[in-house]
Formats: structure tokens, C-alpha cells, sequence
């Protein structure tokens, strides 16, 4: 199979989930729906069919996992639009704007108890292992969220730190994708946790791209408002390097430009590039997104599978990794 047909597969397969939920209580039912509809890349399940591919020509073993992972990616997304005051998702209304919080909360638990069952679909002789990789990969994230919140109040953070922080909250659940496809589709222990590393890896790098992105993306094609992460105050690599390289005045003129309110955002962003500019961080940035994406390639290089099935994985995400400037 190729991608477009692992596309269709899961379309079909959502589809079809979405129509088989009952229709009472809907304001339990609806936002998981509406959820639905409004897509997104759909990585992470594809991410699991393409896992299985590499080991299997029939990648159906993994559909119910790839189900399981979205519906779990889904359930976090409604989770963290509370915590984070979001009012959009995929640009469309998050769920607790278009109902309300309580509604938001419950419909992504329900999420999540679809989540495991649909895993829980997985065939029975892999199943403990499944389950194991993703619970715990779960539990990882939750850890990354909350690393991020403390984060927003610690005066001090390390890249090592937000490495940490970004490899828990992002990608560990891609990487667990590739994993449990490949473990469906039964490969064997060692080539399936190559592969989580390749995600683990991969997924540091493009959030990595985000933090240069969203300082020096272009906003009409990188599809985000330029400088959130700016105004937000948030602790990306780029400002934990700016802060760990800057003399005494840049760093003082950093911290007083994190009191800024928003109705000086575009004074903030251009004050705070120009010192990243001074200082050089986007090529450490880059620097670092490039080390981590060869890091992952050659993870991906010694699964010991045909080299043209391992070219469907990495085309993919090289395809993810050129967006544009």
C-alpha cells in the first residue's frame, strides 16, 4: 500500500466510527463527532499503518491501534484547549468554546475510554505488549504536559530540560505509533523499538521546526500567527539559548520585554528577534533540528526491512520536515 491508500483506509475507518456512535446523550457524542470532522494531519495513525507496512502487506492488524491513537491524540487536544485558554483548534472552535468546559472534559474522557478499547481490539497474542507501550506512553505525555505548566513559573529551565519536556509531551506518541504498528503486524521486539527511536527522534526535530517557525516562519505558509511563542512568553529552545548566550544587558532587555502586555505584541516580537538575531540562536536551532532528525534516519536505516518500504516512512517525513520559512 501506499500513503494515499493508508489516507483512504483511515478516512473510511473514522467515518465509520463516528456514524456507529450513538446519537443520545449528543452533548457527549457531538464533540467527539465534530472532533473528528475536523481532521487534522492524522500523523499519528498513519504513522502506525505505515509501522505495520514496513513488516506486513496487510496493515488492517494495526487499523484498531491506529483508531486508538487518534482517538487518545484527540482526547489530550480537547483536555489541553482548557488548560490553555485556546479558543481554536485546526482553525475551527475548540470544543469548549463551541459548548463549554464541562462538555469538553467529559467528551475527551469518553475519548480515551474509546481509545483503549479500540487498542484493546489489537490481536489477543500481542496484546499485553501493546497495551504496555501504550499506557505507559500515555502516562508519558501526561508527564510532558505538565512539565510545560511548570515551566511557565520557573525563572530558570535547560535546553536539556525542554528537550526532556518536548520529547515526553510530542514525541513519544509518535513514536509509540510506529511502534505498535510494527508490533501488530508482528515484528520483532528489536526492529519495532528501532523504530521508536527513529519517532522519538523525528518528532524532536519538528518541534524543534516549530520553535524556529514560529519566529521566523512565514505566517501565510506556515499556517500559525508569527511570534505566539513570543508574546506567550514560552520556553522554547530558541529563548532558553538566547538566555544561556546574551551578556548581562540582552538578558536584562529579555526579561524586561517579557512583561510587555499583548497590546505591545509587535514591538515584543521585534525587540526579541532582533536579539536572536544578535546572538545567532536560529542556527543553533537549526543545528539541533538537524542533529535530531539524522539521529532518527539512522535508527531508521538499521530496521532490517526492504530499503523500499523504509523510503514510504522517511519521504513522509521528509515531506513534514520542508515547510516553509
Amino acid at each position: 500500500m501506499d500513503l494515499k491508500k493508508y489516507h483512504q483506509l483511515l478516512e473510511e475507518s473514522f467515518s465509520g466510527f463516528s456514524n456507529s456512535l450513538p446519537e443520545n446523550p449528543s452533548g457527549l457524542y457531538e464533540p467527539i463527532r465534530y472532533t473528528l470532522s475536523i481532521g487534522g494531519k492524522r500523523m499519528r495513525p498513519l504513522l502506525t499503518l505505515i509501522g505495520a507496512g514496513l513488516f506486513s502487506e496487510d496493515v488492517t492488524c494495526a487499523l484498531n491501534a491506529a483508531k486508538g491513537i487518534e482517538l487518545f491524540h484527540n482526547f489530550t487536544l480537547l483536555h489541553d484547549d482548557i488548560m490553555d485558554n485556546a479558543p481554536l483548534r485546526r482553525g475551527k472552535q475548540s470544543v469548549f468554546t463551541k459548548w463549554n468546559s464541562n462538555i469538553a472534559i467529559l467528551s475527551g474522557d469518553a475519548m480515551h475510554t474509546e481509545a483503549v478499547r479500540q487498542l484493546a481490539m489489537s490481536p489477543k497474542e500481542i496484546l499485553p505488549e501493546v497495551l504496555d507501550i501504550f499506557t505507559k506512553t500515555a502516562l508519558q505525555v501526561c508527564e510532558g504536559q505538565q512539565l510545560d505548566m511548570d515551566f511557565e513559573k520557573l525563572s530558570t529551565v535547560s535546553i536539556d530540560d525542554y528537550l526532556n519536556m518536548i520529547e515526553l509531551k510530542t514525541s513519544v506518541l509518535l513514536a509509540a505509533s510506529l511502534e505498535i504498528g510494527a508490533i501488530c503486524a508482528g515484528a520483532d521486539k528489536v526492529e519495532a523499538k528501532k523504530l521508536y527511536e527513529f519517532g522519538k527522534h523525528v518528532g524532536l526535530a519538528f518541534q524543534l521546526q516549530d520553535d524556529i517557525l514560529d519566529v521566523f516562519g512565514d505566517a501565510n505558509k506556515f499556517g500559525k500567527k508569527v511570534g505566539g511563542d513570543i508574546v506567550a512568553n514560552k520556553k522554547t529552545y530558541l529563548l532558553l539559548k538566547a538566555f544561556e548566550l546574551a551578556n548581562q544587558n540582552q538578558k536584562d532587555e529579555l526579561q524586561h520585554l517579557s512583561l510587555f502586555s499583548e497590546e505591545d505584541a509587535s514591538k515584543k516580537i521585534e525587540a526579541v528577534k532582533n536579539i536572536y538575531d544578535q546572538l545567532g540562536v536560529k542556527k543553533f536551532a537549526e543545528d539541533e533540528m538537524h542533529k535530531q532528525y539524522q539521529t532518527g534516519i539512522s535508527a531508521l536505516e538499521s530496521v532490517q526491512v526492504d530499503s523500499t518500504k523504509k523510503s514510504i516512512l522517511k519521504n513522509f517525513t521528509d515531506e513534514l520536515m520542508v515547510r516553509e520559512n
